[in-house]
This record gives C-alpha cells, structure tokens and sequence, in this order.
C-alpha cells in the first residue's frame, strides 16, 4: 500500500493516513507519518468525540450504527462494535480536515468503521478488498451497497465475493495493486546464483515446499543460494526442516527486510530469480496477486510461482513460470531452468517487466483511483452534518 500512498501524494492529493488500531513497529512506510494521525483505539481523543457525538446526536448515531447488529455472528459483531467509537471520532476528523473522501483498505473492521464514518459526516466513501477479508465476510455485502466503489485487486478476489452474496454490484471494479516501475534496469550476474523468496512465513506461503525443492536442486548439484526474506510464526519451524534436509550452508533466513532494501538487492543484481510457493488452504485462504512477484517483474527479475489464488492473473504465459502448488519436483525443475537456461531467464524477465509496466505501474493505478475519488465526491450535491461535527450544511470541496 505504500507505494499507492506515495503516488496519490506526488500526483497532487492531499492524503491524511488514519490506522485503525496502530501499533507494533513500523518496518515499510516511514515516510507516511509526517502524514498520518496514529490514534488508540480508545484513545482519550477518541472517547470524547464519540461521546459528544452521541450526546448531540443519539438517534442518528443509533441509525448509522444499526447495520452493525446484522453482523454473520456475535463474535463478528462485538468486534464491529469494538471499532464504533473510533469510526465517530474520524467522522469528526473528516469533516474538521475538510475530506472530500474516505478509502479504507481491508474489508473487516477497517471498512466498518469507514463506513460508519461516512453515514455519520456525509463523506462518500470506498474500500479496497483484499482476500482473507473477503472470506470473513464481515458485512461485506452492506459496505458494498454503501460504498460509492469498492476496489478488488484481483479477478478472482471478485469471483469469491460474489460467490458469497454481494451479487451483481455495479460499483464493484477490479484494480490490481501497483509498484513503482523503474525506469531502467540492469542485470547484473555475481559468482553464485541467488534465488529470493520475499514472503512471510506463513502456512499460505507454501516454504515447506520450496525448501524441499530446494533440497533436490542440491542434491543435483545445482549451485546457488537461496534466500528467505520475511518473518512470521513458522521461522523456528522452517529453520528446523532447512536443517534436517541439510540446506545450511546454502539458504539463509534473512528475517524481517525493510522494503527499501529489498528493492536494492533488485536494483544491485544480486538476485538471479524470485520464488512463491503458495498454497490454496481452502475455504477461500489463498493468494490475491503478490505484490513481491510484481516488484520482481518490474526489475526484469524472472519469477517462478505456483497457480494459487490470483497469482495466474500476474504471471501469464510468457512473463514467468507457473507451477502446481504443493509440487517440490515441479518447483525444483522450473528454478532450474532458469537457472541454467542463460536465454531464457534473460526472456521471461523482459517480458515480465513489460507486463507489469503495463497492468501494474502505480502511476496508472493511482491515476484509476483518482478518477474514481473525484466521481464519488461529485455525485454528493450536498449533506447534511450532525450538529456534534460541524453543526450544519456544507459543501463538499472540489
């Protein structure tokens, strides 16, 4: 998302970043705090405007805060409620800023309270729908009918919400996550292969699989290093196994990289190759399009992934290698072809990179998402505030 942040910003918006519930270290987006407001949950800020909202304002908060009680389960539903006062408070922050639009992303309790949001301060609205959000479907098809759009960053990301009830949805659009396309790259070759996968380590992810074929690449005699970027609740696990099929002195875990620094081992050469190995988990827990294989393509860093989710979406015929999920055999022969195959690696990364300069740079998707802003705040003629925001009719800015 940062990079999307970044590009509305150079392209002339004024952006205000409000985290739902901040916390934890910030590893991507420094950059974005001088325009961020990070506010607890139930911050002393935050309960003083909700309580004066719902002082001045008791029905209409009740009625813009009744959708929430239609939630799938009580547990669905006490964390909506969770997130009512904050969405009062940035009510009262839209309106004091002067927002001619709301855009959330994720589909759970950040859409919520956008939406809440925007009933109460009359500022339109939209969201961007991930994946695992879909699958939650907390109230998804309620926030589709109140948005003025909502954005999936993948066909298949579509496919599920309609298969889960928000039915036709004519403001539903498809709008791929973008990267910030480099104007020229330059392929570099060290003295020993480098195959990266930037994932977190997660069951999604499917590193079991890729450590596996990596363990049969060795075993061939095929020389390389592969590098882990990323961290999450199976490091210690994925450690374990590297070691016990004897991987140590080829694959290091480089944990946690800021993204700065991975783009540079892009930027360097330093990477021959990038791998996923996602899986489909069922039930809808699956990839959306990574960002990390768009990122790679646009450095004409040649990808192999497996056809889980919407990754087939990305690495069409042509731009990559796509493999079946949970196949080590498969996987192993794919990083071996390119590898090995000076030609065809040289190949896939030109026209990976020309794909994603085509479907995926930010500057067209920012440039979309403008687009659908500017619509959204010129179809609201006017409306009216609650007195606890703003005491009367306003006119949104143009």
């Amino acid at each position: 998302m940062v990079p999307e942040v970044n590009q509305l910003v150079l392209s002339g918006q004024e952006v205000l970043v409000i985290p739902c519930s901040p916390r934890g270290r910030i590893v991507h987006g420094q950059e974005l705090l001088q325009g961020a407001r990070r506010e607890a949950l139930y911050s002393p800020n935050v309960l003083k405007a909700a309580t004066l909202a719902t002082l001045a304002a008791a029905r209409q908060t009740a009625a813009a805060v009744r959708p929430v009680f239609g939630s799938r389960s009580p547990a669905v539903m006490i964390k909506n409620l969770a997130v009512v006062p904050k969405a009062l408070w940035l009510a009262d922050v839209a309106v004091r800023w002067g927002a001619d639009h709301i855009h959330c992303h994720w589909a759970g309790t950040t859409a919520t309270m956008a939406m809440l949001a925007s009933k109460i301060s009359g500022v339109p609205w939209s969201l961007t729908a991930h994946r695992w959000d879909i699958v939650e479907n907390n109230l998804l098809a309620t926030k589709v009918r109140s948005a003025s759009f909502v954005r999936f960053i993948s066909e298949d990301g579509l496919r599920m919400a309609r298969s889960i009830g928000i039915g036709t949805a004519e403001n539903a659009r498809v709008l791929h996550m973008g990267v910030a396309v480099p104007a020229r790259v330059q392929r570099r070759y060290g003295p020993r292969p480098i195959v990266l996968c930037p994932a977190r380590l997660a069951e999604v992810k499917g590193h079991r699989f890729l450590l596996e074929a990596w363990s049969i690449l060795q075993r061939r005699g095929v020389d390389g290093e592969l590098w882990v970027a990323g961290d999450g609740s199976l490091r210690r696990e994925l450690e374990a196994l590297s070691g016990t099929l004897g991987l140590g002195g080829s694959t290091k875990f480089l944990g946690s990289v800021e993204h700065g620094a991975l783009l540079k081992f892009y930027e360097e050469g330093a990477v021959s190759a990038v791998v996923l190995a996602s899986v489909d988990l069922g039930d809808g827990h699956h990839e959306g399009i990574p960002v990390g294989l768009i990122e790679a393509m646009s450095y004409a860093i040649p990808v192999v992934a497996t056809a889980a989710g919407g990754t087939a979406e990305l690495v069409i015929p042509g731009t990559g290698v796509l493999v079946p999920p949970a196949d080590p055999a498969a996987l192993a022969e794919a990083i071996r072809s390119l590898l090995q195959d000076g030609e065809l690696n040289e190949q896939l990364g030109r026209s990976g990179r020309e794909h994603v300069a085509r479907e995926y740079n930010i500057v067209r998707v920012a440039g979309k998402l403008v687009s659908e802003f500017e619509s959204a705040t010129r179809q609201v003629k006017s409306f009216q505030l609650f007195p606890a925001l703003a005491g009367g009719a306003i006119q949104p800015r143009t």
